[in-house]
Order: structure tokens, then C-alpha cells, then sequence
């Protein structure tokens, strides 16, 4: 080989040798900075707020017992009406309420029971149900239910099946946007926080998932203030 040959054949070695040692430091370069990228931090952000709710829905349960079934009927009617009165007298439009048609029982026709021991062979459930975005006014009449007691009508709250005062938020979207952001800004205070104490820099988001609202009684004796609730989760890119 001369050295013509020799002299080529060095330096398209020389450019080899370059060109890997080049493409080396660019893979490594590349290695560190995708590296970089997979640092990152995720964080938790919380929303709480307290509303009071909009709608009520409030049964309005009272029995009797007869041995006659058309006293019964007729009690039940004269008591509807004390009751419907009442509401009335209380602010609420007959809109806002509904009566259910009366639950007969006739004991006699139940094979188990001693009709001799029975002082009443009929028993008769009837049901009005208060429907209102006037939630000050039912929290106000819940408080007056003894006013009924003087007129015989008995509502009875504590057996098992009667239907419970239900109050509700039906507002939600209104108030969602300004809690994802306040979710969002504290996750974020949060990453920033633990940034700054692993000398590092808060980077872009990388994922972020919103989760569910929940709405929940604030406590069991205010059932009509309700505790709205909202947890953002945030991952973070970390950087030097």
C-alpha cells in the first residue's frame, strides 16, 4: 500500500472515530435531557366549600286507627286539611305540596293477628310532601310541628320507615369552576414547595386529573348546610 492509500485510509478513520465519538456525545446528551424529563412530582390539591342547600323535601307523615273504615276516611280528610292549613299559614303555596292517596290496613284480614286483642281493626297512614326551594321556611315550620299536637295529628319521626326531611344542593355547576381552579392553585402551591426544598425547578404539568365533587351534610344537626368537596391530582415535570 502506498502511501496515498495510507493517507486516505487514515483519515476516513480519523472521520469515523469523529463522527462516532459526535454521535456518542448526542445520545448521552439526549439520555440526560430525556432523563431530566422523567423527574417529576405529583401532588394532591384540595377544594372545600360550605353551601346551604336550595331544595327541600320534606314528608309530613301522620296515622290513625278506627273500627269504622268511613271515620277513617273522614278523619284522614279533616286532618289533610288541618295540615294543608298549616302550610299555608307558614308561607308555602299548594304548589309546593302534594297529598298522597291514603295506606288502609284492615288487621283483621291478617291471618297472624288475635283480632280479640285488637282495639282498632282498621289503621290508615296518609302523606304530605312538602317540595320547596324555600329551604328558611321548612327549617322555620319543622320547629312549629307541635302546633299540629293540638289537633290531634301525631307526627311521628323516629320509626324506621318514615321518610326522613331530605335537603339538597342542585347548584353545582355554578360553583365547580371557581373550586377546580382553588384545587388546581393549591396542588400547585404544594409542587412548588417540594420543588424548592429538592433545589430543583417546577416544571409544566405533565398529567392532571380532576376527581369526583362530593356533597355531604356538614353535620348531622344541619342537614340543610351542605360541605362541597373536590380533589385535583397534578404531576409535575422537575428540572434542575
Amino acid at each position: 500500500m502506498n502511501n496515498k492509500q495510507l493517507s486516505s485510509a487514515f483519515i476516513l478513520g480519523a472521520l469515523i472515530c469523529a463522527g462516532l465519538a459526535l454521535l456518542g456525545y448526542l445520545i448521552s446528551g439526549g439520555i440526560i435531557h430525556i432523563k431530566s424529563l422523567e423527574r417529576t412530582v405529583t401532588v394532591k390539591g384540595l377544594s372545600e366549600k360550605e353551601v346551604p342547600a336550595d331544595i327541600a323535601i320534606w314528608p309530613i307523615k301522620f296515622n290513625e286507627a278506627e273500627n269504622d273504615l268511613n271515620l277513617l276516611f273522614s278523619n284522614i280528610e279533616s286532618k289533610n286539611g288541618v295540615v294543608v292549613k298549616f302550610l299555608k299559614e307558614k308561607g308555602f303555596e299548594e304548589s309546593e305540596f302534594s297529598i298522597s292517596a291514603p295506606s288502609i290496613t284492615d288487621r283483621f284480614a291478617q291471618g297472624y293477628v288475635d283480632t280479640g286483642k285488637v282495639p282498632f281493626r282498621y289503621s290508615g297512614a296518609s302523606t304530605i310532601t312538602v317540595y320547596t326551594k324555600n329551604v328558611d321556611a321548612v327549617i322555620a315550620a319543622l320547629k312549629s310541628m307541635i302546633e299540629l299536637g293540638k289537633f290531634g295529628i301525631v307526627i311521628n319521626t323516629d320509626e324506621y320507615n318514615i321518610p326522613k326531611t331530605e335537603f339538597l344542593f342542585t347548584n353545582l355547576n355554578a360553583i365547580k369552576p371557581s373550586m377546580i381552579e382553588e384545587a388546581t392553585q393549591n396542588a400547585r402551591e404544594v409542587a412548588e414547595k417540594f420543588a424548592t426544598d429538592s433545589k430543583s425547578r417546577l416544571g409544566k404539568i405533565k398529567t392532571a386529573s380532576q376527581g369526583q365533587f362530593s356533597i355531604e351534610n356538614r353535620d348531622s344537626n344541619t342537614p340543610h348546610i351542605k360541605k362541597i368537596r373536590v380533589v385535583s391530582t397534578i404531576e409535575y415535570y422537575l428540572s434542575d
